[in-house]
C-alpha cells in the first residue's frame, strides 16, 4: 500500500488517471491485479493533491471495469471451458478448482446480480466477465449489470474514499497518513481473512461431499458381500 501511494505521488495526474484505468481494466479482464489497491490509493492522494480531479479519476475507474470487463466476457465466451482450466494453471492461487465453483455457484444462484455484485468481491471481480461469457449469459444482461457495476462500485469508492480523506485531514495533519494507512490496511486485512475462511468452508463441504459418495459406493458393495 506504502509502495502504491509513493509511486502514484511520484507521476503526473494524467499518469495517474491512465494507471487507475488500465490496472483496474486488467483486472476486471481476468488478471490478478491490485485494482482495488490502486484506486483507493489514488482517492486518498487526490484528497490531498488539488491536481487530481477525483470526478475524472472515478470516471476512468469506471470505464477501465467496464471495458475490462466486456473484454473478459468477449474472451470466456470464446474460450470457453478451456480457458478455465488453462488459466488455473498458470495461476493457481486465483483460479484453482475451488475458486472457479465457488463463482460458478454465485452465477448459478444469482445470474446477472453475480457481475453487478461480484464488483465489490475481490475473487468475482476478476472472475465476473471471463466466467460470463464461458456460462453464456446474454450480453444484455451482462452489460446492464457491468455497467450499473462498473460506476457503482468505481465511481462510488472513489467518492467515499475522497470524502473520508478530506474529512480525515484534521487528523492526517495530527497523526500523519499512518492512521488512515492502518485503517486501510485492516479492511484489506479483513477481507483476506474473509476469502480464507471462505475457502476452508468451500474445502470442508467438498470433503464432506466427497466422504458421502464414498460412503454411497461402499453400502452397496458391503450388501451384495452380504447376500442382500
Amino acid at each position: 500500500m506504502h509502495e502504491v501511494q509513493e509511486l502514484l505521488q511520484s507521476v503526473p495526474a494524467v499518469s495517474v488517471y491512465l494507471l487507475v484505468g488500465v490496472v483496474i481494466g486488467l483486472e476486471s479482464l481476468g488478471i490478478p491485479l491490485p485494482g482495488e489497491i490502486v484506486l483507493v490509493s489514488s482517492a486518498l492522494l487526490a484528497s490531498q493533491h488539488g491536481e487530481i480531479d477525483p470526478l475524472i479519476l472515478g470516471a476512468c475507474a469506471s470505464t477501465g471495469a467496464i471495458v475490462g470487463d466486456s473484454i473478459g466476457y468477449a474472451i470466456g465466451r470464446k474460450g470457453g471451458k478451456p480457458l478455465l482450466v488453462w488459466l488455473g494453471r498458470k495461476f493457481p492461487k486465483h483460479f484453482g478448482p475451488h475458486h472457479v465453483a465457488t463463482a460458478e455457484r454465485a452465477f448459478e444462484r444469482w445470474g446477472m446480480w453475480a457481475v453487478f455484485f461480484g464488483r465489490f468481491v475481490a475473487l468475482l471481480r476478476i472472475f465476473a466477465g471471463p466466467l460470463a461469457g464461458v456460462l453464456r449469459m446474454p450480453y444484455w444482461k451482462f452489460l446492464i449489470a457491468n455497467v450499473l457495476g462498473g460506476i457503482v462500485w468505481a465511481g462510488g469508492t472513489t467518492a467515499v474514499i475522497y470524502y473520508v480523506g478530506i474529512v480525515a485531514e484534521a487528523w492526517l495533519k495530527r497523526f500523519s497518513w499512518l492512521g488512515l494507512v492502518l485503517a486501510v490496511l485492516f479492511g484489506i486485512g479483513s477481507t483476506l481473512v474473509m476469502r480464507r475462511r471462505a475457502r476452508k468452508a468451500d474445502a470442508g463441504r467438498a470433503a464432506a461431499e466427497a466422504a458421502d459418495g464414498t460412503a454411497a459406493e461402499a453400502q452397496p458393495a458391503g450388501s451384495a458381500a452380504r447376500g442382500d
